[in-house]
C-alpha cells in the first residue's frame, strides 16, 4: 500500500500527505470530540478541552520527537539538522505522553483548573487517539515483532506480512492497539461510575504500562537504555508500580482533588449528566 494518501501536493516534488499523519490527525480529532461530550456532560464548557489541546498538541510532537532523538543520539549527533526531520519519521508514543502530561501541569496551574478532574476528563480521549494512532504503523510497515514462521498463523491480525522483508512477524502494533481499547472500554465503564478525581489517570498509568510492558517484549525496534534493557518495558513497569501506589492512596484519601467554579462551568452537573 502507497505511504502517502498524496503526493506532490500543488505540483511540488516532496509535498506529500501521509496515510501516517492523516491516521494520527484522525485520532486527534476523535479524541478531542469525545473530550468535548464528556465534558460537557459534567457542567464544562468545549472551551476547556480546545484551550488545553492548542497547548498538549505541540508539546506533545516535541515530547515525542526528543524521547526518540535521546535514545537513538548517534543517529543525529553529526547531523543536528536531521534532528527536525519528523517527515522521515522517529517519534515516540511516551514522549509524546510525557509532553501532554507536562502540558497538563502548566494548563491546570495558569487556568486554576484542578489537575486530577482535567487528568480524568482526557485520558479516555488519550487511550482513543493511541488505539488509533497505531494503525499509522499497520500503513508504514513497522512497529512489528519477531518472524512468523509457522503457515498456519501467518494471517492477520496475528501476524503482519512486512514486504521490505518478505516475511511474516507478529502484528504487535495491532496487539497494543486492541488492548488499548479494552482499556478505553474500562475507563468509560468506570467514569459512569463518579470514581474519585484521579481514578482515570492512575487505572490508565496500570492497564497502559501493563499493555506496554508485554507488547514490547515482542518488538524488534525497541530503543534501548543499555545493553538488553528495553526503554519502554522499563518505564512501562515503573508506571505499573507508580499507579497502583497513587491508586491505593487515592482511595485511602490521602491524595484529593478540589472543587472547580471557574470560567469553564456551564453549571453545576447532575449525577447523571457526570457519568
Amino acid at each position: 500500500m502507497n505511504r502517502f494518501v498524496v503526493q506532490n501536493l500543488f505540483g511540488i516534488p516532496g509535498l506529500n500527505i501521509a496515510w501516517y499523519g492523516v491516521i494520527i490527525a484522525s485520532g486527534l480529532l476523535l479524541g478531542v470530540l469525545l473530550g468535548i461530550l464528556r465534558a460537557k456532560r459534567r457542567g464544562w464548557k468545549s472551551d476547556l478541552l480546545l484551550d488545553f489541546i492548542l497547548l498538549a498538541v505541540p508539546l506533545a510532537v516535541i515530547g515525542a520527537r526528543a524521547y526518540y532523538v535521546a535514545f537513538e543520539w548517534d543517529q543525529y549527533s553529526q547531523n543536528l539538522v536531521k534532528v527536525f526531520a519528523i517527515n522521515e519519521g522517529g517519534l515516540a508514543i511516551y514522549g509524546g505522553v510525557i509532553g501532554g502530561f507536562l502540558a497538563a501541569l502548566i494548563f491546570s496551574k495558569a487556568a486554576k483548573f484542578p489537575f486530577l478532574k482535567l487528568m480524568d476528563l482526557v485520558i479516555p480521549s488519550l487511550i482513543l487517539g493511541q488505539a488509533i494512532g497505531r494503525w499509522g504503523n499497520f500503513i508504514n510497515q513497522e512497529a512489528f515483532g519477531g518472524v512468523v514462521t509457522n503457515p498456519s498463523l501467518q494471517f492477520f491480525p496475528l501476524s503482519v506480512y512486512i514486504e521490505a522483508l518478505n516475511e511474516w512477524h507478529q502484528a504487535t502494533f495491532f496487539y497494543e492497539s486492541f488492548s488499548n481499547g479494552i482499556l478505553l472500554a474500562i475507563t468509560l465503564l468506570l467514569s459512569r461510575k463518579l470514581p474519585k478525581d484521579g481514578t482515570l489517570l492512575f487505572v490508565y498509568l496500570i492497564g497502559y504500562g501493563f499493555i506496554r510492558s508485554i507488547v514490547e517484549g515482542f518488538r524488534t525496534d525497541s530503543l534501548y537504555l543499555a545493553g538488553n534493557i528495553r526503554v519502554s518495558q522499563l518505564l512501562s513497569a515503573v508506571l505499573v508500580l507508580v499507579g497502583i501506589v497513587l491508586l491505593v492512596l487515592l482511595q485511602k484519601g490521602v491524595i484529593r482533588s478540589g472543587d472547580y467554579t471557574g470560567k469553564y462551568c456551564i453549571s453545576p452537573p447532575s449525577d447523571e449528566q457526570a457519568a
